[in-house]
């Protein structure tokens, strides 16, 4: 199966674990939940997935690569203690608590969390001396003299033999007791993932045309040369910077993540022409309503690619206008519920305005904690504690704001607030304004283009794929978003219909 599908898999199987039964026992009695073991090659986003079913599921995530530890670290360490049987006192060995375990009642310490996953990362390539241990991890649920505490799911994750020559194969004891889940290679799965998380617009497109070169590890002569779903991720994340920086991005660059040097060649050439391709067709005054007849003949002339990826920098770019929409229409829903309970507050102030500052001040701790403990938690999603993050710039703002210019009288410092909120609802409203526009604006240069051909087609399931540009539309509408897509669904529910009818056909012919 994909990454995705392997993710609610996991997210199933946590979730009926911790599901408890009228007497408060647990549903699936702790030594019936088989630890999930999930195999699949390096770099498909194993540990990625992990935080997300935590934070979905509400529970906390301990993670450990498993390779970084000895056999001491992982049981504990021996000592000796006197004990006394049938009046017979003899020395035994003892271990103190395994670090991992350890770490677990740290973590439900800080949280306050008392379910968990305990990910255990590349379990079949430890040592030869922490092997047993392993087994017995799997197989009993303990490290040492230790029990994972009830209420903890283990999911452990490995590479299969064919990656790394260190993997050692489970036996069929170990194998008859977890719960195992093979993961394959899908550029579909991630590509989903890849616009959720912001992969530079270059490499879906690319990876569009290329497919075959999403991933691919193969030994040569010079060595290993490894393509992986991580290295272009982390590409991404340079190229942005990058890009802010004006720093240039050539294969060289490209090579020290896409460690294949073909596939670093072949992409540095397309990103040339993907820049290229923003300069010819100038696809930011497309989206501002600027759409030269020029631009509509040399886009109905270009080859399959170049029109791909024209698509898909316009896909891009309404990716960072939505997203930007987005996070500006969280914060300000996140700042309106605070300003209220600070108005509240303000009410019930000294007219002297004695207290106002001190009410932003505590209020700005307050969200710095709620942040400490959801970060430590890992509930959050990222563009919540961005949000939030900003909130508390804006309070701070507020603050020194309405010391600097005296208006600490209760009355005076929220009539400022206020106005101050007014103008980030306006930004709003801009921005939200803006990717309406540029929406109806793409949609008009394709439209002028190539009409209801299959190149429309892709940029709505583009859409659909993107789940900035879904939220966006389902939030704020498009009416050319709607009539297209109606009739892509009415086409696809036809081609279905169509084949069913085909296979009843050839099964009259058969009989």
């Amino acid at each position: 199966m994909n990454i995705k599908r392997a993710k609610e898999e996991i997210k199933n199987t946590v979730r009926a674990y911790l599901t408890r039964d009228k007497l408060g026992d647990y549903a699936i009695p702790v030594i019936r939940q088989r630890p999930i073991l999930l195999i699949g090659p390096p770099g498909i986003g194993k540990t990625a997935i992990m935080s997300q079913v935590a934070r979905e599921c509400k529970i906390a995530l301990v993670a450990y690569t498993i390779t970084h530890h000895t056999r001491q670290s992982a049981i504990g360490l021996p000592f000796i203690e006197k004990r006394s049987y049938k009046g017979t006192e003899v020395s035994i060995t003892k271990y103190t608590m395994s670090e991992i375990v350890a770490s677990i009642y740290d973590k439900i310490e800080s949280t306050g969390l008392d379910e968990g996953i305990l990910f255990i990362d590349e379990i079949n390539c430890v040592s030869e001396t922490l092997a047993p241990t392993m087994l017995q991890f799997l197989q009993g649920k303990t490290f040492g003299n230790h029990k994972i505490p009830e209420g903890w799911v283990i999911v452990a994750a490995g590479n299969p033999p064919e990656y790394n020559s260190s993997v050692r194969e489970f036996d069929i004891v170990t194998l008859d007791r977890v719960k195992k889940i093979t993961v394959d290679v899908d550029y579909q799965a991630w590509k989903e993932y890849a616009y959720e998380v912001g992969i530079h617009g270059a490499i879906i497109s690319y990876l569009d045309i290329k497919k075959e070169n999403f991933y691919d590890i193969e030994t040569t002569v010079d060595g290993k040369e490894i393509v992986t779903a991580r290295g272009w991720e982390d590409l991404s994340r340079l190229m942005s910077v990058y890009e802010k920086l004006d720093i240039p991005i050539d294969e060289s660059v490209i090579l020290q993540y896409i460690q294949n040097r073909r596939i670093a060649k072949d992409f540095a050439n397309y990103l040339d022409l993907y820049k290229k391709y923003q300069t010819d067709y100038n696809v930011d005054a497309v989206l501002a309503g600027k759409i030269s007849e020029s631009g509509v003949e040399k886009i109905k002339e270009a080859s399959f690619d170049e029109k791909l990826s024209v698509i898909n920098l316009m896909v891009s770019k309404l990716t960072s206008v939505f997203s930007d929409a987005y996070a500006k229409d969280l914060y300000v829903h996140d700042l309106f519920d605070v300003l209220k309970e600070i108005k509240e507050k303000f009410a019930k102030a000294q007219p002297s305005g004695s207290e106002t500052a001190h009410i932003l001040s505590d209020k700005i701790l307050q969200i710095e904690e709620d942040l400490d403990l959801n970060a430590e938690r890992g509930l959050y999603e990222e563009n919540q504690v961005r949000s939030l993050k900003q909130v508390v710039m804006t309070l701070e703002g507020y603050r020194q704001n309405l010391i600097k210019k005296d208006q600490l009288e209760p009355e005076k410092a929220f009539r400022y607030i206020r106005a101050s909120f007014s103008d980030d609802t306006t930004k709003r409203k801009q921005l939200i304004d803006k990717g309406k526009t540029n929406l109806e604006n793409a949609f008009t240069f394709l439209e002028q283009a190539f009409g209801e051909s299959q190149e429309m087609v892709i940029f709505i399931t583009e859409l659909n794929a993107n789940r900035h540009c879904a939220r966006f539309i389902r939030d704020n509408g498009s009416e050319k978003y709607d009539r297209y897509n109606q009739a892509l669904l009415f086409n696809e529910k036809k081609e279905a219909l169509l084949k069913d009818i085909d296979e009843v056909s050839d099964l009259a012919d058969m009989l």
